[in-house]
């Protein structure tokens, strides 16, 4: 279980490239947006029809009834005596549904019960006759899990790569822990702009040609092209070459005129596919500073004695780290492996339970990004539970295929384990363990949790046997 983490980024001036979005933002707005009932898979459904005596379902309104006449208060009535009639006018439907509520349950899990089926839908039930004095008659649909073999599952194989920590990625790891601890310094001496160092620039920039006619268009008021005291580092990759070529060789003091051409796909919509002439002066030069390494370096960035305890951790913590994200790469792949192999029906419920946890997924992180919530509600859901389907269907069927396999491999999890997971989740939660535990208790939340333990397991156990 791992919690998302959300980091700060500064806005990027026309000198950077930023990415374009690249939110998996598929989200749905939960309250507002519920979908229809899904169309079953007939591949997996199943169908029952059921009748209930008519003595029970007589007696079920009588207790009913009675319980209405106790609790009900009507004007012009003395609690406990209003007549039937009364209540059969003013609460009719609300009595149909608690009878049904009432004898409908029993008699479907009495006859699932019998024929041996497990539903993983909510019954969509329909030819639903009842009256007073006569059999309840009810069809019920649902679906089940699909039938299906994992045989040759042992023989299906996946590039599985050394986990060790390379010298280089230790060294790169630790020349950025450096880098982000460098200061800025004013470069003094007499010369010009050259790679590596960062240009301090003070810039207006003004749309050229067609493309500028096409974005005064766009808005009313378009906003300024213009920055003030702008860090640019000359050839760094997030710097549009352009600016590098136009600034590198420059000194303080000088003013640039130039213009740049932006591709189509560039992070900033609004000078995206354009061309922008810029008038740049130059303000300063400075150089990045980084500290040496040192015991005090170490004890700068951390609780740590010395460098070497530093390094020792540092290698310790990358080292797992690689080694959890390779196997986390591994399993995935050899899961997809194991989706293209064994094909069989999914049900339609389960997937549509999927996309509705992967959008919920993406609604919270547009949340935390600041999204507000009536943005949210203008959002296209049809459409994006439609993207969604293809990697929500996907993922049912592996856990499918995961859940089959456990069941062959015999794969247990332990109380103990369980434990362990809900000190992690209470560690990143701050949700007291026994608060955390209680609630999952009630809402089913453990039994997700073990289940999903389960597969990881299986999924380790088949990705250590490649080794």
């Amino acid at each position: 279980m791992t919690s998302a983490e959300t980091t700060d980024t500064p806005e990027a001036t026309p000198a950077t490239a930023a990415e374009p979005g690249e939110h998996a933002l598929e989200a749905h707005a939960h309250d507002e947006h519920e979908h229809a009932q899904p169309t079953l898979n007939p591949d997996c459904t199943r169908e029952i029809e059921i009748d209930v005596p008519a003595e029970e379902v007589t007696k079920s309104f009588r207790t009913v009834i009675k319980r209405y006449q106790k609790l009900a208060k009507i004007p012009g009535f003395r609690p406990g005596k209003v007549p039937e009639s009364v209540l059969r006018n003013r609460f009719g439907k609300s009595i149909r549904d608690e009878v049904v509520e009432a004898v409908l349950p029993p008699h479907f899990r009495a006859a699932i019960e019998e024929k041996g089926l497990r539903p993983v839908s909510q019954p969509q039930v329909s030819n639903l006759q009842l009256e007073e004095g006569q059999p309840l008659h009810f069809r019920a649909v649902f679906e089940v899990l699909p039938e299906f073999s994992v045989d040759g599952y042992q023989d299906v194989k996946v590039d599985n790569p050394s986990t060790d920590l390379t010298d280089a990625e230790f060294d790169a790891e630790l020349d950025r822990l450096r880098d982000a601890q460098s200061t800025m310094e004013p470069v003094g001496e007499d010369r010009a702009l050259q790679d590596g160092d960062w240009a301090q620039i003070t810039f207006t920039g003004e749309l050229q040609g067609e493309n500028a006619e096409a974005a005064e268009g766009e808005s009313a008021k378009p906003q300024p092209i213009e920055g003030h005291d702008v860090s640019v580092e000359i050839g760094g990759k997030d710097t549009v070459e352009a600016f590098s070529d136009a600034l590198r060789g420059s000194k303080p003091g000088q003013e640039l005129k130039f213009e740049v051409s932006y591709p189509p796909e560039f992070g900033q919509k609004r000078m995206a596919g354009k061309t922008v002439a810029y008038a740049v002066e130059v303000r300063g030069i400075r150089k990045k500073v980084q500290p040496e390494l040192s015991d005090d370096f170490a004890k700068s960035i951390g609780d740590y004695d010395s460098l070497d305890d530093l390094k020792t951790k540092l290698r310790q913590h990358m080292a797992a780290d690689k080694k959890h994200r390779l196997q986390v790469d591994a399993r995935n792949r050899l899961v997809d492996a194991l989706i293209d192999k064994f094909q069989f029906p999914v049900p339609e419920s389960l997937i549509q339970s999927q996309i509705d946890a992967r959008l919920e997924r993406g609604l919270r992180a547009l949340a935390a990004q600041g999204m507000r919530t009536e943005d949210m509600r203008k959002l296209d859901f049809d459409r994006l539970r439609g993207a969604q389907r293809p990697a929500a269907a996907g993922e049912v069927k592996g856990t499918l295929v995961l859940d089959r396999i456990a069941d062959v491999e015999n794969i247990q999890v332990g109380d103990e384990e369980i434990e362990r997971e809900l000190q992690v989740i209470s560690l990143q939660t701050r949700e007291p363990l026994e608060t955390l535990r209680d609630r999952l208790t009630r809402d089913g939340g453990l039994a997700r949790i073990r289940e999903q333990l389960r597969r990881e397991k299986t999924g380790n156990l088949l990705i250590e046997r490649l080794a």
